[in-house]
């Protein structure tokens, strides 16, 4: 069988974590059923790295689709185009994008619609590009696959889609997110914070984490705590930062408060493992993957209460209004000041982290893609 795979977001040193989910999974499929040919379809120069077996035939399809006109002509006549040449028997989309003029079975795995509950965080045709083609695109596929419950009943209920249709395909986490020992440990916090403990927050910079509330929360935490705590921000700026931006510059406390932008994984688990708690309180989550990472590193939790996020969080987190900058406050204060409760988190932690691995998620994404064969056969 021939599968033609969309892969444009599968770009070693930029994955973020729809790019994650694409190469955690594709890196275990193709090794796993080596009888049939994966045809990784790029818009750009591809790494050798992503091209994880024999099995894998890559193609570079231009033009590179770094704009909603561009999304419109790859997916629209590029991808339609190629499927016919390589003779493809099924297209598997991993971004939520695909062709609505292919003629073969579709299976699209849309992570989340936040655009429909918060548009204005996207730049307005983007906005206007999602809003108007994620229905069809929904409509279209003959399976969709989705990362979380919530997404998946937000899918059904926001496209009028047959909820038959729809699968639940959680999220995993590298397994090289670990727990550090402790004089590691310290020689991050020395690295990163002059030894100082720490707060952490990873993900994308744009206004849909709330790094804004987070911001103007810390500087609660540090006009009521007087320990010499700090946080650390993890991520690459994305757009609209104009908000969170003006929130550093009003604080008191902005010394303490260190961007360390994007961090290679290894880097990235050293942070994470040597930080006091993670402090993720997004406005809109589909899944929330640093959930797991922190789970996995031995490190409590701090959430927002919404969406997604009880869901995957579960006991092993405490939980924020996102809108309320005291909300997340009062949390923060209590992981630090409640005694026991941090090693409470963490022990239940280690229990729920056991449901997510990436090698659940490519077998269920398979069976998702062997469905879609057969309401078609």
């Amino acid at each position: 069988m021939k599968i033609a795979v969309n892969t444009r977001l599968l770009m070693p040193g930029k994955l973020d974590g729809i790019g994650w989910f694409t190469f955690e999974t594709l890196r275990r499929m193709v090794k796993e059923h080596p009888e049939h040919t994966f045809y990784f379809i790029f818009d750009r120069k591809y790494d050798d790295e992503v091209i994880f077996s024999d099995n894998v035939v890559p193609v570079v399809l231009s033009p590179v689709t770094r704009h909603p006109v561009l999304w419109w002509f790859w997916f629209e006549f590029r991808i339609p185009r190629l499927l016919r040449k390589i003779g493809a028997d099924l297209f598997l989309s991993t971004d939520g994008f695909i062709s609505l003029r292919s003629d073969i079975p579709v299976v699209n795995v849309i992570h989340d619609i936040n655009f429909e509950h918060r548009p204005k965080d996207l730049p307005l045709l983007t906005r206007a590009y999602y809003r108007y083609f994620y229905p069809k695109y929904a409509r279209k596929a003959d399976r969709l696959a989705t990362v979380s419950e919530y997404s998946r009943r937000d899918i059904i209920n926001s496209y009028d889609i047959d909820e038959s249709k729809v699968d639940l395909v959680y999220n995993g986490a590298s397994k090289g997110f670990t727990p550090v020992p402790q004089e590691q440990a310290q020689q991050v916090r020395t690295k990163y914070t002059g030894g100082a403990p720490y707060f952490i927050f990873v993900g994308s910079l744009h206004p849909r984490k709330n790094i804004k509330n987070l911001l103007r929360a810390f500087e609660l935490f540090r006009e009521e705590y007087k320990g010499s705590f700090k946080l650390v921000i993890v991520g690459k700026k994305f757009f609209l930062t104009k908000a969170m931006e003006e929130q550093l510059e009003q604080m008191n406390f902005k010394s303490d408060v260190i961007f360390t932008g994007r961090l290679e994984s290894d880097e990235l688990n050293d942070v994470m493992a040597s930080a006091w708690a993670l402090t993720f309180v997004p406005y809109f989550e589909g899944f929330g993957i640093p959930l797991v990472e922190a789970m996995n590193c031995d490190i409590p939790i701090l959430a927002s209460k919404v969406t997604s996020l009880p869901e995957i969080a579960g006991d092993a987190a405490i939980y924020a209004e996102p809108e309320s900058p005291g909300s997340i406050r009062d949390g923060m204060i209590r992981i630090v000041r409640e005694e026991g409760l941090r090693n409470e988190l963490v022990l239940r932690g280690q229990k729920r982290r056991e449901r997510y691995s990436w090698d659940n998620t490519a077998r269920e994404l398979w069976k998702t893609m062997e469905h879609a064969l057969e309401s078609n056969a």
